[in-house]
């Protein structure tokens, strides 16, 4: 594959990640997740096991999100770099 179509490809492959990011609304999910760790690093989280549970779990699945939006949108932004190579 020519360097053209891979560049191509890119822009397709960066065009489908900006969509999902606008689905997920990052800047919310970046949001939840602050007050998230917020609320769950309180002293007194814990004096009520289910809301701590409920609050960890979702900063858990949060915090997942955002990881594995962030390693895609590296790796998208390293594949150039990696062709010149």
């Amino acid at each position: 594959m020519a360097a053209r179509e891979f560049a191509q490809e890119v822009k397709q492959l960066d065009a489908t990640l900006v969509s999902i990011e606008k689905v997920l609304d990052l800047p919310k999910l970046k949001s939840d997740a602050l007050t998230l760790e917020s609320v769950a690093s309180a002293p007194d989280l814990w004096n009520d096991p289910e809301k701590a549970q409920e609050v960890t779990s979702k900063l858990s699945r949060v915090q997942a999100t955002l990881n594995r939006i962030t390693t895609i949108r590296r790796r998208l932004e390293d594949i150039p770099v990696l062709v010149e190579l």
